[in-house]
């Protein structure tokens, strides 16, 4: 119990300092700057949710609350901005489309499976799932933090070609990791590769492509963001570090190589294939 309690509050201590950097420049609702108004959506929404998800021990809307978090975000900041402007706008429409599509496709995913095994021995623990759902809350607004400062930025600035250029970035990531997921989904649906690794397609030169193209998208996300930032707003820009962190680190690769190994590792034909191709980056040629 007093682990996931110091981890909560490192979480909400972690949240809050950014939340107050970023706040910085924000325009103002009123006494509330716009910036921290949004930086709390996440963090209420998973607590809403985790109630009933404790109660009836199911893990079926972690993601889906995930993906309505960043929606409900950018649609406040969006409604109640006194000016948005053509920047604001189009990080807008960066995280909307990205969260529609990854929150639609893990919900769909995991009803399928019945179950996400991740949850399997933490949704038994009452403070222990509290922090995963806390640490869902935190991964929404930190993700999106440096947007979302540029979003809320009182500082107003025309579009330039570093809007353009991360705007590209945050396509060929997005086109990228939807690509690697229906790839994906298309081999499971085979019933005969049940028990195998897919190493066809862009998983013929990556071993995780779908996590390269989303920390490719939050790249062009904050450089989007970039030239709206100024002084303590700059902190947001640990935003695509996190995302890269914590995807290679703490929940994506690191956990399914683990697996991985665990299934396949004694199979020759999984260790060519790891012997041979990247485990994020992908390889261009052969």
């Amino acid at each position: 119990m007093l682990k996931p309690l110091i981890g909560i509050i490192v979480i909400l201590s972690v949240s809050a300092a950014i939340a107050l950097a970023g706040s910085q420049g924000s325009v103002m609702i009123g006494p509330y700057p716009l910036f921290s108004l949004c930086a709390t959506v996440g963090f209420l929404l998973h607590w809403t949710v985790f109630i009933p998800s404790f109660m009836f021990q199911t893990e079926h809307y972690f993601d889906l609350t995930g993906g309505l978090s960043y929606l409900s975000t950018v649609g406040l900041a969006y409604a109640i901005h006194p000016g948005m402007d053509s920047r604001g706008m189009i990080l807008c429409l960066m995280v909307a489309v990205w969260s529609a599509r990854l929150g639609t496709f893990l919900f769909l995913r995991v009803k399928r499976a019945g179950q996400d095994r991740r949850f399997t021995e933490i949704k038994k623990k009452f403070f222990r799932y509290a922090f995963t759902w806390t640490l869902g809350g935190a991964w929404v607004f930190i993700t999106m933090a440096a947007a979302l400062a540029a979003i809320t930025s009182a500082r107003q600035l025309p579009v330039d070609g570093l809007t353009y250029l991360g705007a590209l970035i945050w396509a060929v990531g997005f086109g990228v990791e939807v690509l690697a997921d229906h790839q994906k989904t298309v081999f499971r649906r085979d019933p005969t590769n049940a028990e195998k690794f897919i190493t066809t397609g862009l998983w013929a030169r990556s071993r995780h492509p779908n996590y390269f193209g989303e920390i490719l998208l939050w790249l062009g996300v904050a450089l989007v963001a970039l030239p709206a930032l100024s002084g303590w707003q700059l902190a947001t820009m640990i935003s695509p570090l996190f995302v890269t962190f914590l995807l290679i680190k703490v929940s994506g690769v690191r956990l399914l190589e683990d697996s991985a190994q665990q299934r396949w590792g004694e199979d020759p034909e999984y260790r060519d294939y790891v012997a041979r191709t990247p485990v994020l980056v992908p390889r261009l040629t052969g």
